[in-house]
């Protein structure tokens, strides 16, 4: 259950990033309530993930992975342009998440 609690923050986090994109500075009001819903969301699936998960691992994936799906919305929604820097820093990224979910002892269930 813990890991679900993890997505759930995590996609509540990109959607929060992704409306700060959009409200212009908190000048439009539908995407600024998303933001401080999402944030909100976020923060709360997150301090239900850290009652099984360590800090630092559950932060980790929460980080990585979202950094990762923040730039893809970017990527399509907002025209960002990603070139080979971007792609190989990503991939480490999200290599990294895979190494420590799959091979850590601290990994919780």
């Amino acid at each position: 259950m813990s890991y679900l609690f993890l997505v759930f923050a995590i996609l509540s986090e990109v959607t929060a990033t992704s409306a700060l994109k959009a409200s212009n500075g908190f000048t439009r009001v539908g995407p600024s309530l998303l933001v401080v819903l999402g944030y909100s969301s976020a923060l709360y699936f997150l301090s239900l993930t850290l009652r099984t998960i360590p800090v630092g691992v559950a932060y980790a994936i929460w980080s990585g992975i979202g950094v990762a799906l923040v730039t893809l919305v970017a990527w399509i929604f907002f025209r960002q342009r990603l070139d080979w820097a971007a792609i190989l820093g990503l991939s480490l990224i999200l290599a990294g998440v895979l190494v420590l979910y799959l091979f850590s002892k601290t990994v919780g269930n």
